[in-house]
């Protein structure tokens, strides 16, 4: 195969030679003219920004690229100053219009060589074909109910809010796991037979919050949970529970945690748009864990190669987490509507002359020192004095709960404590301050709850509250003092009242919103995405048919050389993953009726 410098250097020289068929091909003089060969810079400047893989995993940062690639072109950027000048726009040129302008170029001259690209080694450029004419969203996620966290809750909204347009199929494929570890996980001693009975409680619980009843499929693969981690791994090939006919559109609710191990089929080849949602901070974690700045570093490298090789596109909850390959920072997440309903009471009644808030402060959080218990414990001992007389309710259960109450006791500390309960119950309306001193989210959802409910929020000047800034009701402090200073004016204050605008930008419907335009669904869903074109001369040119791409080829390849380690049983337990997660074992088997691995499977819900 013509390496794709050898490929482009060709194309200087001999630009009547067609290399696909290996022979000479006739031009006439006008096409000629109209379609110049690539000059040096332009075969530099491409060869630069199609080595991104390799130049990020240097450590060569994107904007430094982006500058070489636009002084590689300068040429062009200087034509396109001329032309907007021309058409009376102003003389401004952007990054993305020197990409496609480049990308014009490389199409042009290819499609005048007769080349058309048909796909590489590792790439199949044959997706799955839309059987019914209507789009099939599957959203993946690591955790599920009754286990009240992010990635169970959040995902099962996004699937509610996706199907409620009716636009298209949408299938949410959870974690199942076995009665042993369901008594690991689930709060209150519950546990399920079957995925049947799973499946009407999660329905049971989403239609209380939403109001509506969501037609949207519920699906489970197989899981274990790891007690060192506090987490659920999946066995054996996730994607072989979501049937080819409907391999579409795939959200990922945390790619990172769901591609570790993954050994089975590439989901970019399965799926024709795949899409990462990042929600955890791993690092931030792992950091605080002996040996930590040595695991931070691989499971850094490690998250980048797996997001990297499985995903089109990766969406971060904030800045708080890893900037990993293909990324934008967007909040894609919402608030549960009863939430936003207790804001418009409390609004009514403060408009009426009521007293609404009737206690001061709390805190809410699973105890455990790394989500805000040591900051918050630290932040009191430090201006014990200087807030004198303040009291704080904490509420939550968790790993850490003994220890943090000790030492809250040992610094005597004014910390109510009581055990945690849904943060929509009655006992949290009459507060008016929200403390959060976190720093390990991501993205705070008891944070964005306390201020659809009409209260105020202090917390942290921090990446993962960037979101919450514009929020009057918001008070961030970068100091310990500042910290007093915040406290202080949200006791002594009223919150103010949110603006139609501000209560629907928390809403799900906002959140879906700017899921559909950040992670490219909206062009995906309009048929777009696949038929990426360049317009040369009032032609449509195909770049992705024409342009085989250097970055396609190192996904392909880092995702072949993922399949191949978490192959091998050594190395996966080397990395920590769970014994005999390769593939699921005997008891899923029974629960959810598969036939063993070794053939194939028949999958629960079809």
């Amino acid at each position: 195969m013509v390496s794709r410098l050898q490929f482009y250097c060709f194309l200087v020289q001999y630009p009547l030679i067609d290399l696909k068929q290996g022979k000479a091909i006739c031009k006439e003089p006008q096409e000629l003219k109209e379609v110049p060969p690539l000059d040096v810079p332009e075969l530099l400047a491409y060869l630069v920004r199609q080595s991104g893989p390799f130049l990020d995993q240097l450590g060569v940062r994107r904007d430094l690229c982006d500058k070489i690639v636009e002084s590689l072109c300068s040429k062009r950027k200087n034509q396109l100053v001329l032309r907007s000048l021309a058409t009376g726009e102003p003389p401004t040129v952007d990054h993305d219009k020197i990409n496609d302008e480049l990308d014009l170029r490389i199409a042009s001259v290819l499609q005048s060589t007769g080349h058309c690209y048909e796909g590489g080694f590792w790439t199949d450029l044959v997706k799955h074909d839309i059987s019914d004419g209507k789009r099939h969203v599957a959203i993946v996620t690591t955790a599920s109910l009754p286990w009240m966290t992010g990635t169970a809750i959040n995902p099962l909204f996004r699937a509610a809010y996706l199907a409620k347009s009716a636009k298209q199929k949408v299938t949410l494929l959870v974690p199942w796991l076995c009665r042993s570890d369901q008594e690991l996980v689930y709060p209150n001693n519950l546990t399920f037979c079957s995925p049947e009975e799973q499946e009407n409680y999660i329905r049971n619980w989403l239609e209380e919050r939403i109001g509506f009843k969501a037609d949207f499929k519920i699906s489970f693969y197989p899981g274990k949970f790891s007690k060192e981690r506090r987490s659920i791994i999946p066995a054996g090939d996730t994607s072989q529970f979501i049937p080819s006919k409907d391999a579409d559109i795939a959200i990922l609710e945390e790619p990172e945690h769901l591609n570790w191990y993954h050994h089975g089929k590439r989901w970019t080849d399965k799926f024709n748009h795949v899409v990462g949602i990042v929600h955890t901070n791993y690092l931030e974690y792992i950091k605080r864990e002996k040996n930590g700045a040595l695991q931070a570093f691989l499971v850094k490298h490690i998250n980048n190669w797996v997001t990297r090789a499985y995903c089109h596109k990766v969406l971060r909850l904030s800045a708080a987490t890893q900037d990993l390959p293909k990324s934008v920072i967007c909040n894609v997440h919402g608030v549960n509507p009863k939430f936003l309903k207790i804001g418009e009471k409390v609004a009514e009644e403060r408009e009426l002359g009521q007293r609404v808030f009737s206690k001061g402060a709390y805190f809410l959080g699973k105890m455990v020192w790394a989500k805000g218990y040591k900051e918050l414990i630290d932040l009191l001992a430090k201006h014990k004095n200087d807030l004198d007389g303040f009291k704080l309710d904490v509420y939550g259960n968790g790993e850490d709960a003994h220890e943090v109450q000790s030492t809250a006791k040992r610094l005597d500390l004014n910390l109510n404590f009581l055990k945690g309960r849904d943060h929509a119950d009655d006992s949290f309306h009459g507060y008016k301050v929200f403390i959060n001193p976190s720093v390990s989210d991501v993205l705070c959802t008891a944070t964005a709850e306390a201020l659809a409910m009409g209260k105020f929020v202090v917390c942290a000047d921090h990446p993962s509250n960037e979101f919450f800034r514009s929020f009057p009701n918001c008070l961030t402090y970068k100091t310990s003092e500042d910290f007093v200073a915040k406290v202080k004016e949200a006791l002594a204050n009223e919150p103010q009242l949110l603006t139609p605008e501000q209560r629907y930008n928390l809403s799900w419907e906002a959140a879906t919103q700017r899921f559909i335009k950040d992670s490219e669904l909206d062009r995906v869903l309009n048929n777009e995405h696949n038929a990426a074109k360049l317009r040369s001369n009032g032609k449509r040119i195909a770049k992705s048919v024409l342009m085989p791409s250097l970055s396609e080829i190192v996904d392909g390849g880092l995702a072949f050389a993922h399949y191949c380690l978490t192959g091998n049983e050594f190395l996966r337990l080397c990395t920590g993953a769970i014994p005999g997660t390769r593939d699921y074992d005997k008891q899923h088997c029974k629960d959810l009726h598969l036939l063993p691995p070794q053939v194939e499977n028949r999958i629960y819900g079809w």
